[in-house]
């Protein structure tokens, strides 16, 4: 590690080390597949909440929500804003519901309310969703190593894909819970240690850091109209409503979470805990972007050596008059921003400690993913389609081939995203596009009652055909340009819940008028 001194080495492995141990610890001391899929039900309230709101902290967080507020504004922040209004739903309506039906399987109602194919809709959906989750986390990570060390990204995601399958392949999701609680408070230091870093080294402290922001709008939440082809405030408001209700109501590592509490009522606190923490720290992390803006826009020849590294990176035609260090644009650079602050300005022993930081957010969010995964997989096919009472042994070897499967596939899918521009843009897409359609059928049917097997099926139907249309628009000729989609990107996921979801409603509703009808 040619630019990392010896002692934040030294914190760095011991960190990894300790991470693997307690991992081990789990696995000798509680071998069952209940406590590995759910800890036996018997964790307190605030552990659960510190561990969901781990698993909301990741790279994505670190390096992707510091680059957003680096390269344009605070608009990404509006989706913090609607973290509460999901809390206050999950809380009310959908811990009690999987509290009390009892299934680890998130999705083991939908067959029963529509089906066997509604489940395994559900399972591929999720399944997909957080191959992109674990790829865009290793990819986040791998940009902060890489900038102290010599060697190809695609190495370091592989190496840290390795340690983090092997760390939850030993613990489970107790391992997984109990680790986040560190994990979460170690990123939080990290961060405020940074904010105080950066309010020494910008003029007038924090003070300086707003007044210099907004006479640039760089504190900006968006346009406020009711525009959806662009990111306007109410554009990125109803994305994280709906991705939040999404991962409060259907993502498996949140449900697992609900029965791994003692309670009804500690499960309950651990969502509102999760969310009152994430939108302060959420913040801090904008401001932290924010401040190296103003940091590097007022000494601009410290980050000159960076725009040179990816405007040679990026290939640009050095032949051109115009090809200098300003054609990178700060949008460019933005996810590397905060990993050049830490090479440039922070001192021995803090690097460590935040890159063993880094590596704890991005750890709280794989172990959660690879294990809620594994379970997927264990409870909706393995099973359901080849053995339907397994023995303890088997489904411990299965749970845990499918974690190192998982995991493998994770790492593959963050060494394809090396090259991506913006890790919090491509994770949003990304999650819009697998997840657009399941909240519109988990919402079908706990709200529509009378909605029947065909009906769900026609609306899902319907509902993947729009999100195909809104991310391919290479599918509509150029001579009916009027035909294409006209929404942004973060609108995917809105628009293909609201399809599937309001589609059953009409027709359910057509179908019981209709009979009220012939009745009469």
């Amino acid at each position: 590690m040619s630019n990392l001194p010896v002692i934040d080495m030294i914190i760095i492995a011991v960190y990894i080390g300790a991470i693997i141990v307690i991992g081990s610890y789990f696995g000798l001391k509680n071998g069952d597949s209940d406590h590995f899929v759910k800890a036996g039900g018997k964790l307190p309230g605030w552990a659960v909440g510190l561990s969901i709101f781990g698993t909301y902290l990741s790279s994505n967080t670190f390096i992707g929500v510091t680059g957003k507020a680096f390269g344009e504004d605070w608009n990404s922040f509006v989706f913090s804003l609607s973290l509460p209004i999901a809390a206050w739903i999950a809380s009310k309506y959908f811990v009690p519901f999987y509290r009390k039906s009892g299934h680890i399987s998130a999705y083991e109602h939908m067959e029963q309310r529509f089906g066997s194919w509604a489940r395994i809709y559900m399972d591929i959906g999720y399944l997909l969703t957080q191959l992109a989750r674990m790829g865009s986390i290793m990819f986040g990570v791998g940009i902060v190593i890489q900038a102290f060390i010599n060697i190809p990204l695609a190495y370091i995601i592989i190496i840290m894909g390795v340690l983090v399958t092997l760390y939850t392949l030993l613990g489970g999701i107790q391992a997984v819970i109990w680790t986040d609680v560190v994990q979460s408070i170690i990123l939080t230091a990290g961060a405020f240690l940074v904010l105080i870093l950066l309010t020494i080294d910008v003029p007038g402290g924090m003070i300086g850091i707003i007044e210099y922001g907004m006479d640039y709008n760089k504190f900006s939440l968006g346009k406020m109209s009711f525009s959806f082809n662009h990111s306007t405030f109410w554009v990125v408001m109803l994305y994280g409503l709906f991705i939040n209700l999404n991962n409060f109501g259907i993502d498996q590592n949140f449900i697992q979470r609900y029965h791994a509490a003692d309670s009804m009522k500690s499960a309950r606190n651990s969502v509102w805990l999760a969310a009152k923490l994430y939108l302060p720290v959420s913040m801090v992390f904008f401001f932290i972007g924010t401040g190296l803006w103003v940091y590097y826009d007022q000494n601009p020849e410290l980050i000159d050596p960076l725009r040179e590294r990816v405007r040679i990176e990026t290939k640009v035609d050095q032949s051109l008059e115009t090809t200098n260090q300003s054609t990178i644009l700060d949008t460019d650079i933005a996810d590397r921003v905060f990993p050049e602050y830490m090479i440039q300005r922070l001192p021995v022993g803090l690097t460590g400690l935040l890159i063993a930081a880094l590596f704890a957010a991005a750890m709280s969010s794989i172990d959660s993913s690879l294990n809620s995964s594994a379970t997927i997989l264990w409870a909706d096919f393995f099973k359901k389609y080849i053995r339907k009472k397994p023995t303890e042994k088997s489904s411990i070897l299965v749970l845990r081939i499918n974690t190192l499967v998982w995991g493998l596939l994770g790492t593959l899918v963050g060494v394809a995203l090396i090259g991506t521009k913006s890790i919090l843009d491509t994770w949003w897409q990304l999650s819009g596009i697998f997840a657009g359609g399941m909240l519109g059928l988990f919402l079908l049917g706990i709200i529509v009652r009378k909605a029947t097997h065909a009906i769900a099926l026609t609306s899902v139907f319907i509902g993947l055909l729009v999100i195909i249309w809104m991310n391919f628009p290479g599918i509509i000729p150029d001579n009916l340009s009027y035909l294409k989609n006209p929404f942004h990107t973060n609108m995917i996921v809105v628009i293909g819940t609201l399809t599937i979801f309001l589609t059953g409603l009409l027709i359910t509703g057509f179908l019981n008028y209709k009979k009220g009808k012939n009745e009469d």
